[in-house]
């Protein structure tokens, strides 16, 4: 063979290899596009989420304005029965705190006083224990009389005293019944709405005659909102109840000791004269 003919064959080879080569990368970078992953998707940035928000066709704001005068009448009783009880239980908790000041103030200076009527200045006017102190004063000093004068002078007093601290706590115990009211029947009152609107939601599925799960459901989770707002209505208002009536003891007990202490005191002073 000659020197041309080797250089013609060398050269031939050389190109078949760089064809193939050429070839196999072409195919690793296909095989490669085929079996690489996807890139991720871009996260969106913080507040590019879609804000558009779907309406609640069933809330308070709509059982309000598609309820009928049974509902909303319903709704306003509930209203006027939560506003009661809230009220009374502001007013009566701030008296109650009012009265055991005024109670560790009058254990702290009455019997201290000189006298009767300088213990009595001492006392806060319009107080309970300034009402009681001048009920027992008043019954000593008015101890003689036609009909009185039968009485002996301890009996008197302490019926008089009695029925000043009966008077305190009649006005402790007002507005109690409102609470006991609210907290029993507001449950009631929102059951009867929730009812009430089943019972026209079922009426209206009945008539245009589509069961379907989103006419059902949603009518009738409408109407619990009533039972719901009852229920919210009546926990504060038995809470409320509880919790005075335990104070209203308890300050009880200081208006009795008070009492029968000055008891006492006016029996001791109309033996000594002193006043």
């Amino acid at each position: 063979m000659s020197l041309r003919q080797q250089i013609k064959n060398i050269a031939s080879a050389f190109l078949i290899v760089a064809a193939a080569s050429v070839a196999g990368l072409n195919l690793a970078n296909a095989q490669a596009a085929v079996f690489e992953p996807a890139p991720a998707a871009t996260p969106l940035a913080a507040g590019e989420v879609g804000k558009e928000s779907v309406e609640n066709p069933y809330d308070l704001k709509h059982l309000w304005a598609q309820g009928d005068v049974v509902a909303r009448g319903t709704l306003i009783v509930l209203v006027i029965m939560s506003a009661a009880s809230w009220y009374i239980l502001v007013t009566k908790l701030y008296e109650s705190f009012k009265i055991a000041g005024q109670a560790r103030a009058a254990r702290q200076t009455f019997f201290k006083s000189a006298s009767l009527s300088a213990g009595l200045n001492t006392l806060q006017e319009g107080s309970a224990f300034r009402f009681l102190a001048e009920a027992a004063i008043n019954a000593g000093d008015h101890h003689e009389g036609t009909l009185t004068e039968n009485i002996d002078r301890n009996t008197w007093v302490g019926m008089s005293v009695q029925r000043a601290i009966e008077n305190v706590q009649s006005r402790l115990q007002d507005g109690l019944a409102v609470l006991a009211t609210v907290g029993s029947t507001a449950p009631f009152v929102g059951l009867f709405g929730t009812v009430w609107g089943i019972l026209n939601a079922l009426t209206a599925i009945g008539i245009a005659g589509q069961a379907s799960i989103d006419k059902v459901a949603g009518p009738v989770g409408e109407s619990l909102l009533m039972t719901a707002i009852g229920l919210a209505v009546a926990v504060p208002a038995v809470l409320g109840y509880n919790w005075l009536v335990r104070r209203n003891k308890v300050l009880m007990e200081s208006v009795r000791a008070f009492g029968a202490d000055l008891h006492a005191v006016l029996l001791g002073a109309s033996k000594s004269g002193a006043r």
